[in-house]
């Protein structure tokens, strides 16, 4: 049972390294760090969308309109980082 929650964190630390990237690359595409036209860099952006709209999607209908500024990546930052904390202090459960 230690692997299932060695497993669980692995999969909260991907998703944690996935919102972070996506947050830090809007930012830099925002201010024209990063370039859309730039094929590598538009697949790279697509995907990050692709995999973690799943997950904004819920919180953006929820949350209300902030004028430009989205904060469905910190609402699921801090669930993640809520989930890990709920696993840590529940690790006898997987024994």
């Amino acid at each position: 049972m230690m692997s299932l929650f060695q497993i669980l964190m692995l999969i909260l630390d991907v998703v944690w390294f996935f919102i972070l990237a996506h947050v830090i690359m809007s930012w830099l595409i925002s201010f024209q760090v990063l370039n859309l036209g730039q094929q590598f860099v538009a697949q790279i952006w697509y995907g990050l969308n692709r995999i973690l709209e799943p997950l904004y999607g819920p919180i953006r209908r929820i949350l209300p309109p902030m004028g430009g500024l989205d904060l469905a990546p910190l609402v699921v930052l801090l669930g993640v980082y809520a989930l890990r904390i709920i696993l840590v202090n529940n690790i006898s459960a997987f024994y």
